[in-house]
């Protein structure tokens, strides 16, 4: 008689989770109906909707209506929910003051500026100093100093070279002192000591070439 009543309590149970199962399931299906029968149009305003609804309660003011944004392009850019006006408040067009870009009055960049230029010559005299050291480094094979030297400092000379060379001849120029820096660490990398020594002093001649073109 316990096991009747247990196998029957059981079987109770299990047919009641089965209908809430199939009542859940059927809900969703209904649900499902419903929203693929609205239009395109309605499912967006509501979501719209919910936006404007989240910068109401950051950004709210006494007799003022919500503001909201979307990705600045709708609504009020320069409402708390965009934190970005995307330059729709601005007067002018977009631009860094420092960028070699800028083409406003009020950039501070000057291609022609006087220090720029001497900023870049004296990078050129600080990189002649540093290839100069090479030959020490080669000698004692210490080819971790020869690539560092290539590039700690010498980061800066390729900008500087490319900015002066402004003439055909002063570009080809900056190629060839370019493809003997270059030579130079393929052969520090390689430890080929006479190549790496010939790259070496091969790259002081065509700076000072580049050098006097200008």
């Amino acid at each position: 008689f316990f096991f009747t009543v247990l196998h029957f309590t059981k079987s109770k149970s299990t047919s009641k989770s089965i209908t809430m199962k199939v009542a859940l399931f059927l809900s969703l299906a209904v649900s499902a109906a419903a929203f693929s029968q609205q239009s395109r149009r309605e499912a967006f305003a509501k979501v719209a909707a919910g936006i404007a609804f989240v910068p109401a309660a950051a950004n709210a003011a006494a007799g003022e209506s919500p503001r909201f944004s979307v990705f600045g392009l709708l609504g009020d850019g320069t409402s708390y929910s965009e934190g970005a006006a995307y330059g729709s408040d601005q007067s002018s067009p977009l631009y860094s003051a420092y960028s070699v870009y800028g083409e406003q009055a009020g950039s501070l960049y000057k291609p022609n500026d006087p220090a720029v230029n001497k900023r870049k010559m004296a990078v050129i005299a600080e990189s002649k100093v540093r290839l100069g050291n090479l030959e020490a480094y080669i000698a004692k094979k210490q080819w971790f100093n020869v690539k560092d030297e290539l590039t700690r400092y010498m980061y800066e000379t390729r900008g500087a070279v490319r900015g002066m060379a402004q003439t055909p001849v002063q570009k080809e120029a900056a190629e060839d002192f370019f493809k003997a820096i270059e030579a130079t660490t393929l052969n520090a990398t390689l430890n080929k000591q006479a190549a790496c020594s010939a790259a070496a002093a091969d790259s002081i001649k065509k700076l000072d070439a580049f050098t006097a073109t200008l």
